[in-house]
């Protein structure tokens, strides 16, 4: 398994907690294939730039998408650019393709709640779980911006690898940055409700 898909089920397991919104998901999804293949490596950076390698594409078919998508030429992509790029829709993609491998099923609904994706007993759900319950400092600083902390509370040992945590660092800063641009769009709406309760 790789990192997305396991930080996928990481959250489907704990979703007794926060919800967390598919804008950031996606976000965090995109900084785990970066990480993933930076330590194939098929990618390195250069000044927070990706510098695609030349190595055999992972096996992965989303990682091969991710690998496929990179600028091949000078000036290269900066990962902030990419995680918003990539970020679009990665995570209906990832998890379309967790149910196309029966990791995910879809239960039913009746009338009064629709029908919502569950994981299943698996392979894939176990390797997660022992992953997340070894406290594996990538997996669990990208659940932690997320919003999902282990039932023990532990803190992520650090991370002393510099472009891992340099892409930890770009896929916090967005995060960060589109909370605050749904802060101000929430400001922004707010003071157009109060323009026109004051026209009443």
């Amino acid at each position: 398994m790789t990192t997305p898909r396991d930080l996928l089920i990481i959250a489907l397991d704990n979703e007794g907690g926060r919800a967390v919104r598919a804008g950031e998901f996606s976000l965090a999804l995109a900084g785990a294939e970066l990480i993933d293949l930076l330590k194939a490596p098929t990618i390195r950076l250069d000044g927070g730039c990706i510098v695609p390698g030349h190595l055999p594409a992972p096996a992965d078919l989303l990682l091969k998408q991710a690998a496929a998508s990179f600028v091949m030429a000078e000036p290269f992509e900066p990962v902030g650019d990419f995680l918003w790029r990539r970020g679009e829709g990665l995570t209906q993609r990832y998890t379309a393709a967790l149910e196309a491998e029966g990791v995910l099923a879809r239960r039913r609904g009746n009338l009064l709640r629709k029908s919502r994706t569950v994981l299943v007993d698996s392979l894939p759900r176990c390797q997660a779980a022992e992953r997340w319950n070894s406290a594996e400092p990538v997996l669990s600083t990208l659940a932690q911006y997320l919003g999902i902390r282990h039932h023990n509370s532990v803190d992520p040992p650090d991370i002393t690898d510099y472009a891992v945590e340099s892409v930890l660092a770009a896929v916090h800063g967005a995060l960060q940055e589109l909370e605050g641009e749904r802060q101000r769009r929430h400001a922004e709406q707010a003071a157009f409700d109060n323009i026109w309760r004051s026209l009443d």
